[in-house]
C-alpha cells in the first residue's frame, strides 16, 4: 500500500518595496563611494518630491469633494463717466470662512507673497501640503482705481482682488449667485387668479402688454411677483381712473 506524499505549499513572502533609503543604508553599509552615495541621496530627494506631490493631489482632491460653490455676499454698484458697474462677488472673508477648515482639515493652506512695479502688482498664492509640496498661481494687475480710491486704496483693492482670484484658481472653485432675494422672489410669483384680474385691467385700461412689461422691467406677466404685480394694479387703476400711467 504506497503512502500518500503531502506536498505543503510554500508560504509567499511579500517583501516591503526598496525605497531609495534603504538603499543608502545598504550602500553605507557595503561601503559604497562618495559619487554612489551622492547618486543615491539625489534619487531620494526625486522619490520624496515624487511622494509629496501624491500626497497634496490626494488632499486637494478630498477637499474639493467636500468644497460648496461660494456665496456672493458683495455687491458693487457705483457709476462713472465709463457708465455703470454693477455686479456681485465673495469677499475674502467669505472665500476663507467657505474654505479655511476643510482645506485644515486635510492638511492643507495658502499663503500669499506680493511684489509691485512701476505698472502692476503681482500676487502669489502659494497652496502647500503638511508633507511639504506646495504650488504657485500668480496673477498681476494694475491698482484698482475705480470709485475714486486714492493711490494705496487702490493697490490694496487690487491686491484684494488679486488674492481671492489666485486662491480660487489654485482650489479649481466656482462661486454662486447670493440668490436669497432671486429665491424669495420666486417663491412670491403671482397666482393664475391674480394674472387673470391683471389681464381684465388691462382689457379694460387699453393698456399694451409688452409696454406693460417694459415699464416694469419684466419678461412675462406669467413671472410678475407680487411687488410688481401691485405696481401695475395701481397704474393700471389710476389709468382707469384719470387715464394716466402706463400707456
Amino acid at each position: 500500500m504506497s503512502a500518500v506524499t503531502k506536498h505543503e505549499t510554500p508560504e509567499i513572502m511579500h517583501a516591503d518595496p526598496i525605497t531609495p533609503m534603504a538603499m543608502i543604508d545598504r550602500a553605507i553599509s557595503s561601503g559604497a563611494s562618495v559619487d554612489a552615495l551622492e547618486k543615491l541621496l539625489a534619487l531620494q530627494e526625486r522619490w520624496e518630491a515624487n511622494q509629496g506631490r501624491k500626497a497634496f493631489d490626494q488632499a486637494i482632491a478630498a477637499a474639493k469633494a467636500e468644497i460648496p460653490a461660494i456665496r456672493k455676499n458683495r455687491q458693487v454698484d457705483f457709476t462713472t463717466a465709463k457708465g455703470r458697474t454693477h455686479y456681485r462677488h465673495e469677499d475674502m472673508a467669505e472665500i476663507s470662512r467657505t474654505v479655511d477648515p476643510i482645506l485644515s482639515k486635510n492638511g492643507l493652506s495658502y499663503r500669499y507673497r506680493s511684489t509691485q512695479d512701476a505698472r502692476n502688482v503681482t500676487v502669489t498664492c502659494i497652496l502647500s501640503h503638511k508633507d511639504g509640496y506646495s504650488e504657485e498661481t500668480a496673477l498681476s494687475a494694475s491698482a484698482d482705481d475705480s470709485g475714486n480710491k486714492n493711490l494705496i486704496q487702490a493697490i490694496g483693492s487690487a491686491v484684494t482682488y488679486l488674492q481671492r482670484y489666485t486662491l480660487k484658481m489654485a482650489l479649481g472653485l466656482a462661486a454662486t449667485e447670493d440668490d436669497d432675494a432671486r429665491r424669495s422672489e420666486t417663491q412670491s410669483r403671482i397666482n393664475a387668479d391674480q394674472f387673470i384680474a391683471l389681464q381684465g385691467l388691462m382689457e379694460e385700461s387699453g393698456s399694451d402688454a409688452a409696454k406693460m412689461l417694459q415699464w416694469l422691467g419684466a419678461t412675462s406677466l406669467e413671472e410678475l411677483s407680487l411687488k410688481q404685480f401691485d405696481i401695475a394694479v395701481s397704474a393700471l387703476r389710476k389709468k382707469i381712473a384719470q387715464k394716466g400711467g402706463p400707456k
